[in-house]
């Protein structure tokens, strides 16, 4: 079985293969490199509080896991997804919206043998960048393809961090190895905050759509939903509506539309279709200079730092209103 052991090193020998190497065989109580065939960090993170420590400054904490000589290594995660061509049209599914959450639906339905019928309103990844260029130079905005629609989602191309405060909702450990597995960079694996980063991201987001075509699954940009079909017996949601006109039926329909699709909640509210609500949420985003985070959160600039983030949270008891925080 590989050993995993803990490690608190200065940012600089954090980011050096051999300085970590070396310090999680000696505190593993090996002898020599030689006794360790592998070696991969498997969870790091920022320690910037101010206490007593042997490490002055911001520390790394690190979760090192090494393979000894006789076990060699673990092999690669790898995905393959099956072909799903042609399965019949009872194992069809219509998954609307080609953000984060319609992408990944897509491949677990194909990991589940469905084939997935992806419609974006939006365009793909990379025709998404004329449009947003548009909107920088302050000309037309394009309501169906903009930061907030297009194949990828509204993160795509606004920094969108890869983090969840929730462990119970599924497998996010799978999750990151399919961006891993797609392109995104192994460091995702093992960060506590990780990110892909907005010059990344499109070519993992290209990367994940051809995965999906290649197995069979159909991927409709330019497919805007303006109605949903219902079962004249149960009621049931059987299929949607386009702009264009044209009735797509399957076995089920699953919304991956995200909280800036206001036509569809408007739709389904006049169609009666019930949904569940959750408590509402606003963010704000408010832009300073990073050597200015840097400096509050980590009391100095280190070239070997990740950008150092932070967040203000305030919770406002429901049934109040007029509160200012």
């Amino acid at each position: 079985m590989p050993k995993i052991v803990e490690i608190t090193l200065t940012p600089k020998d954090s980011a050096d293969s051999a300085a970590y190497t070396a310090a999680a065989i000696a505190a593993a109580g090996l002898k020599s490199p030689a006794d360790v065939a592998f070696c991969r960090v498997v969870r790091r993170s920022i320690d910037a509080r101010r206490h007593t420590s042997g490490i002055p400054g911001v520390r790394v904490n690190m979760a090192v896991e090494l393979w000894l000589d006789a076990e060699g290594k673990p092999d690669p995660v790898h995905f393959e997804w099956g072909d799903v061509s042609n399965v019949p049209a009872s194992r069809e599914v219509i998954v609307v919206g080609a953000g984060p959450a319609g992408l990944f639906a897509a491949l677990e339905l194909i990991e589940l043998r469905y084939k997935p019928i992806l419609l974006e309103r939006g365009k793909d990844v990379s025709a998404r960048k004329a449009d947003i260029a548009a909107i920088q130079r302050n000309e037309r905005v394009n309501p169906d393809s903009n930061y907030a629609f297009g194949e990828g989602g509204a993160g795509t191309y606004s920094d969108g961090k890869l983090y969840t405060r929730s462990k119970k909702r599924g497998n996010f450990r799978k999750a990151l190895e399919i961006l891993h597995f797609h392109g995104a960079d192994e460091s995702i694996l093992y960060e506590a905050h990780p990110h892909i980063g907005t010059d990344k991201l499109p070519r993992v987001i290209a990367a994940m759509r051809e995965t999906i075509l290649r197995s069979g699954g159909r991927i409709l940009f330019g497919t805007r939903v303006t109605d949903f079909l219902l079962s004249p017996d149960s009621g049931a949601v059987i299929g949607v509506e386009t702009q264009s006109g044209e009735r797509i039926t399957a076995q089920a329909v699953i919304l991956a539309t995200g909280h800036s699709a206001r036509d569809i909640y408007e739709l389904l509210h006049a169609r009666g279709i019930l949904i569940e609500a959750k408590p509402f949420a606003m963010g704000v985003r408010v832009e300073h200079r990073q050597e200015l985070i840097d400096r509050i959160q980590y009391k100095t600039v280190d070239p070997y730092l990740p950008a150092a983030s932070y967040s203000l949270v305030a919770q406002v008891p429901s049934g109040k209103t007029g509160t200012r925080s």
